[in-house]
This record gives C-alpha cells, sequence and structure tokens, in this order.
C-alpha cells in the first residue's frame, strides 16, 4: 500500500486533512482513494462493521489519528481490497476515488511524536571524516549513532524551506525514513523491523555554517538541523519493497537533483547498519511509540557539502529546486526561498 495525507488544491486555506491510499500501482499513483469514503460506504453495506471492527467503527481521520486508535497501517488494507465502485460504475466515475492532479500531498505523518536520525552509510560518514583530516573511528562500525531532531518544523512534498538567519550554507541531504506504528522497547535486530509501517523520502535539511560551529563544542546537531525536516510524498509499506532486500537494505536508487540536475546519486542497499538493527539501538531501554519517524542517515553522495565542488559549485540559494528520489517511495520536490520577514 501507499498511503499519504491529501487536500484538493481548490479546498479552502486550512482545510483538514484525508487520509488516501493508491489505488493504481503505478510509480506515481494517478488515483487515490479516500479512506473515510470507503469506510462509510462499507458500513452502509455491512451495517454490522460498526460493531465488530474498530476500524469501521469510527471516522477515518489523520494517519495520525489512527495510530493513537491502537491501529497498525496494514490495518487500512482492510479498507482498500473491500472497496467497491457505487453501484458498480466505473471508479473513474466514483466521488471515493481522487486524480492525483487535484491533489495536494501533505507528510505520511503530520506530528510525529519524535524524529531520530541515524548515520549509517559508509560513503557519506567516510567523507566527513576524510574532511577533517581523519580516518572513520572503529566505534562508527559496530555502535549505530543516533541524534533527535526537531518535530514542530515537519514539511510536507512542494512546502518552501528558506535558511536560517544566522546562515549562508543551506544543504540538502537524501535519506529514507522509517514509521514506527505499535509500541516497542529493547527490539532485537532480527524482529525489530516489523514494528515498522511503512517507509518515506526524509530530506534532513543542514545549515553546514552552524553546524560547523557547533561540532566544535562536540554537542549537538542543534541549530543546524532543526529549522527544516521534509518527508514525502507518501507512505510505502514494506510488503512493497520485499523484492529488493538486499544486504543491510533494499537495491533501491536513491537520487538527488537541483534545478533539474542530478547532484547526488546512491542506493539503498549501501548502508552499514540495517533498519533493524537501527531501531534495537533507538529502542535499548526505552519505548518508541506509534508515530516516531527513523532517519537512515545521508547515503553517499547524498548532500553538497560531499559534492558541490563536482556539481553546482555553491549550496542552495532562493529560487532553487531541490528533488529527491527513492525508487518504489516517490520523489519529494521543494522550492527554497528567502527566509520570511
Amino acid at each position: 500500500m501507499r498511503i499519504a495525507h491529501v487536500r484538493e488544491r481548490s479546498a479552502p486555506a486550512g482545510a483538514p486533512w484525508r487520509l488516501v491510499a493508491a489505488i493504481d500501482a503505478a510509480d506515481v499513483p494517478d488515483r487515490w482513494l479516500d479512506l473515510e469514503v470507503a469506510r462509510r460506504r462499507a458500513v452502509r453495506a455491512r451495517p454490522v462493521l460498526a460493531h465488530d471492527s474498530i476500524l469501521h467503527r469510527q471516522p477515518v481521520g489523520t494517519l495520525d489519528d489512527h495510530l493513537a486508535r491502537g491501529l497498525r497501517v496494514e490495518a487500512l488494507r482492510d479498507l482498500v481490497e473491500g472497496f467497491e465502485p457505487r453501484g458498480g460504475e466505473d471508479e473513474d466515475e466514483d466521488d471515493a476515488v481522487l486524480a492525483a492532479g487535484d491533489l495536494t500531498f501533505g507528510p505520511p505523518v503530520l506530528r510525529p511524536p519524535s524524529l531520530r536520525d541515524f548515520y549509517a552509510f559508509e560513503g557519506h560518514v567516510r567523507t566527513m571524516w576524510e574532511r577533517r583530516g581523519r580516518e572513520v573511528a572503529e566505534t562508527w562500525y559496530r555502535l549505530p549513532v543516533l541524534y533527535f531532531s526537531n518535530v514542530s518544523e515537519i514539511r510536507g512534498p512542494d512546502e518552501p524551506v528558506w535558511c536560517p538567519a544566522a546562515s549562508n550554507e543551506l544543504d540538502y541531504e537524501l535519506e529514507v525514513a522509517a514509521l514506527i506504528d505499535t509500541p516497542a522497547r529493547d527490539l532485537v535486530p532480527e524482529r525489530a523491523e516489523e514494528a515498522i509501517g511503512g517507509y518515506t523520502i526524509f530530506n534532513d535539511w543542514s545549515a553546514r555554517d552552524l553546524q560547523r560551529e557547533e561540532t566544535v563544542v562536540r554537542l549537538g546537531p542543534a541549530k543546524g538541523k532543526d529549522f527544516a525536516s521534509s518527508f514525502g510524498p507518501w507512505l510505502v509499506t514494506p510488503d512493497e519493497l520485499t523484492d529488493t532486500r538486499r544486504g543491510h537494505g533494499h537495491d533501491l536508487a536513491m537520487t538527488a537533483e537541483v534545478n533539474g540536475t542530478e547532484t547526488s546519486r546512491g542506493r539503498w542497499s549501501d548502508a552499514q547498519f540495517s533498519f533493524g538493527e537501527m531501531l534495537a539501538r533507538a529502542s535499548a531501554d526505552v519505548r518508541l511509540r506509534p508515530g516516531d519517524l527513523i532517519g537512515s542517515g545521508t547515503v553517499g553522495t547524498g548532500c553538497l557539502l560531499e559534492v558541490r565542488d563536482a556539481t553546482l559549485g555553491r549550496y542552495l540559494e532562493p529560487g532553487d529546486e531541490v528533488l529527491l528520489r527513492v525508487e518504489r517511495l516517490g520523489a519529494l520536490r521543494t522550492q527554497i526561498v528567502a527566509r520570511p520577514s
């Protein structure tokens, strides 16, 4: 399944997000099913569902609300697979079916309880250490490390991003994020990925000059990272990726473009640590909660800090467009704008 939050482009400002699932299997789905309309229709056809099924008992709101009810992402499959066009009519004429061109997409999770980001790709890590004139620390190869980012500045597809006031070096970072959809604690690597409800693209924006100053005191990152995090365009459930499993990840290309020119390219399968290993580390002695987001860290070459001299020749500026792609997960587009006054 692919799950997303959408609004119709013609909806008034502040209209609530609607939870939808892709109907077709195309890389960029053209048609999306409004899951609340599908729920109401199923209950009308079989009223007993309102008594027997917690999924059908209450309106489908956001994915955040769904998780708060104790339901996992996979539970939504019942609405998708049970959907029948109204009166047997063609799906294209059904008010439950929304055309992608009429929709604005939001982040797959609107209010994540937490955001942890790891550091799992050796290519990226090695470049960072070499820039300091040092070799990668032995500890990195045996211990997944992470930092906590800020959940108040979550962005979705096509939401603009700007450079912090104290910075002049805005950079993208190309990552994958996993969504936790069940309470978990002290997971073991072999089974930890069972706690994942889906995957999405993650752009972990960085203000490199602020980050550089913060790392001198060996605390953080903080203000070099907490001004924006972009996710989307939708959430893809793990079953969609089973056939691509390789090594510690999935054999899927990850690319970045700035203004239509490719600047970064790597593969998810290059990761040193699996999400299972990262989740085991993240959950040690603490609770993971439904809605928590876990970032993979930046794929090798996946930021301008690594590749700008050979590609763009500078950091990002207002007017730039950044497009991150991960096979099977879609494309996450962001416009860079001047900081609002």
